[in-house]
């Protein structure tokens, strides 16, 4: 079984990615390694700005991801703020913020950055659209998932398994993506 270390201070992250790879022949361990995420527009920028402080540290064959609620009424606030906005005002302060707001369309962004030992660094990148409720629903998932149900879908992804959001979430399908890089990557060397 191949091993990962997931970088992340979030206990949520670490049972999606361990949830999403460990059919796939790969055990996730946490690695609880601190770094200074950038102040940038994208998760993108964000994930490169990491991927450099850790390399400079000699660390590698880890994976770490950022994501966002990017909120179209909101001109995409919180977006890369996601984290800060939900410790600070939670989904409460984001539902009274659009009390009065008939666009109620918005996304969940995801950028996983990876550095492995014979492939070198990377990111993967995928979105979820979908829309705000006016309520919380859900006990499940973490974060934003009680105020947010993707397209197609009836269930917010907190009223949804965890195999369901999975394989349809932003962070989901950039897992998939990730799997598919690293796979693709063995089969060059095999």
């Amino acid at each position: 079984m191949n091993r990962l270390s997931l970088i992340t201070s979030n206990p949520g992250k670490l049972r999606e990615f361990k949830a999403a790879l460990q059919p796939l022949g790969f055990e996730v361990v946490h690695l609880p390694e601190e770094v200074d995420e950038i102040q940038a527009d994208t998760p993108e920028e964000v994930v490169l700005g990491c991927l450099k402080e850790l390399k400079d540290r000699n660390l590698h064959n880890f994976v770490l991801d950022d994501s966002g609620l990017f909120i179209d009424a909101l001109h995409g606030f919180p977006g890369v703020y996601s984290a800060y906005v939900l410790r600070t005002l939670g989904c409460e302060g984001i539902l009274k913020m659009m009390d009065e707001v008939d666009d109620r369309s918005a996304r969940f962004k995801c950028t996983i950055g990876a550095d492995i030992d014979g492939i070198g660094a990377f990111t993967v990148s995928a979105e979820t659209e979908g829309r705000i409720l006016h309520v919380k629903r859900g006990k499940d998932g973490f974060g934003y998932d009680p105020i947010f149900v993707p397209n197609g879908f009836q269930q917010t992804f907190a009223e949804m398994p965890l195999e369901e959001k999975n394989g349809i979430s932003h962070r989901g399908k950039a897992i998939k993506r990730l799997t598919s890089h690293l796979m693709d990557a063995e089969g060059k060397k095999g």
